[in-house]
């Protein structure tokens, strides 16, 4: 197999590039014919008994001929497909499980660019495919032979539009809480992204005065100064109209991070620490355990020893939060970004989910965010990012090690040294937290420069 073409989170790249019209329709015959020999069809009623696919994406502009493309090559290798239209990443997971279809096919590129685009597929039931399926695709799509013949005639997938789809996934959020949001004012940031009309429904039906600003998508706009990942204008936002919180997800929704009723911003690992107690509270959270990755904020983790609640990590990135709640059997845990996973109503990270869940325990307790937030205090965070160095002997050069021991010896149980190696550059992530500013530059600096002096690439190994 040459080098792997799915990432950690799909095949992304830049539209009409790398990511082309006939590359979709590639990866989606391959697709079709792996799942046609590795699962049974689940056929709707009135349908002929093929294997069906649903399919949505978000608002970018590519995102048209690239469903154009998915929907022909799946429909060709004899899948039929139910267009669902521009939703949010997680409803497209919802809607695989609920439709009861074989293939998901989420088109987004989430908080990149608009000029960028991905292809995430998930199995039947919603979940991600796994690494030896995707390797089972990429290897069909090398083939040059076809192994049967391409179905013809009544045997060719048909195409149509699921008109219900997004009041299904609102239906299914709504189901998730037992109190309305009435008396909550919610200004929603949509970044002009996938979820730009299906989230102010949501809030809406839920019972919250909604203000809605990034929801008027033009295929070129998505995630531009707005979303999760720019919050000025969400603070402003919240401020200017007195509301008592903002909400922001990003390009296709998988993402939710908050701003309380003063403009401050309120993170992924403090939703989770909201939502880990009120679930400790009603008995929902499984072995009373939060799952979160090593860069999450040790507040977090002093937070959770706090009320009881064990802190189980792992290394950066969701699908490995993903991968140790399902093999432990936990139902919560996330990223700081705002990827939050709910595995009782969710099969992926949720943004609608979680904000719904977050309002919802403001509502039910009647305490404004900021005071809620308070449960765990985020320690100061220096992150300092040292390139051009061997990466590779990070965890084996000695004069680094021992620097990193000193430096967490001098924190104690209050601060903590993480040093990171990039998986795609010559860079290795210096990251310290400490009880005082000061402190965690002054210690992140140090480890920094012995970083940079041991693992230079441009001197010789040991000198």
């Amino acid at each position: 197999m040459t080098q792997r073409l799915f990432g950690t989170d799909g095949i992304r790249g830049l539209a009409n590039e790398k990511l082309t019209a006939q590359l979709a329709v590639e990866v989606a015959m391959a697709a079709a014919e792996v799942m046609r020999q590795t699962m049974p069809p689940h056929a709707l009623p009135g349908s002929s008994g093929r294997p069906i696919a649903v399919l949505g994406r978000d608002p970018r502009a590519s995102g048209e001929f690239l469903a154009a493309a998915m929907m022909a090559g799946l429909a060709s290798a004899g899948m039929d497909v139910l267009d669902v239209g521009v939703l949010p990443t997680p409803a497209v997971a919802f809607l695989t499980a609920q439709l009861g279809a074989d293939l998901g096919v989420m088109l987004s590129a989430s908080h990149n660019p608009a000029a960028d685009n991905g292809i995430k597929l998930f199995a039947a039931g919603g979940r991600k495919l796994s690494d030896a399926t995707e390797d089972a695709i990429q290897a069909r799509m090398e083939q040059t032979d076809l192994p049967y013949q391409r179905p013809i005639g009544e045997g060719v997938g048909r195409i149509q539009v699921v008109l219900d789809a997004q009041q299904r996934y609102v239906s299914h959020l709504l189901s998730t809480i037992d109190n309305r949001l009435a008396g909550l004012t919610v200004v929603l940031d949509c970044a002009h992204g996938a979820a730009s009309t299906v989230a102010p429904q949501l809030l809406e039906q839920a019972g919250a005065t909604v203000v809605t600003i990034g929801n008027q998508p033009d295929g070129l706009n998505i995630n531009q100064g707005c979303g999760s990942t720019h919050l000025q204008r969400l603070q402003e936002a919240v401020r200017d109209h007195r509301a008592d919180v903002g909400i922001a997800h990003d390009g296709d929704a998988d993402r939710c991070l908050a701003v309380d009723a003063q403009g401050e911003i309120v993170d992924g690992d403090q939703i989770m620490a909201i939502l880990a107690v009120a679930m400790k509270e009603r008995g929902q959270l499984r072995s009373n355990t939060l799952v979160a990755t090593v860069m999450s904020n040790l507040g977090l983790s002093l937070a959770m020893k706090r009320e009881g609640i064990e802190l189980v990590t792992t290394q950066v990135g969701d699908r490995y939060v993903l991968e140790a709640m399902l093999a432990q059997g936990h139902n919560l845990g996330g990223e700081q970004s705002g990827h939050v996973v709910m595995l009782d109503w969710a099969t992926t990270g949720d943004g609608l989910l979680t904000a719904l869940q977050l309002l919802s325990r403001m509502a039910h307790t009647n305490r404004p965010l900021a005071q809620l937030a308070t449960v765990m205090q985020r320690l100061p965070q220096v992150l300092i990012n040292v390139p051009e160095v061997d990466k590779a002997r990070v965890g084996s050069n000695e004069a680094v090690q021992q620097a990193v021991r000193q430096a967490q010896n001098s924190l104690g149980e209050q601060g903590r040294v993480l040093l990171r190696a990039s998986g795609t550059e010559p860079l290795v992530r210096v990251m310290v937290e400490a009880s005082q500013p000061d402190q965690a530059q002054a210690v992140a600096q140090e480890l920094a420069d012995v970083v940079r002096h041991e693992l230079s690439l441009h001197q010789p190994v040991g000198v």
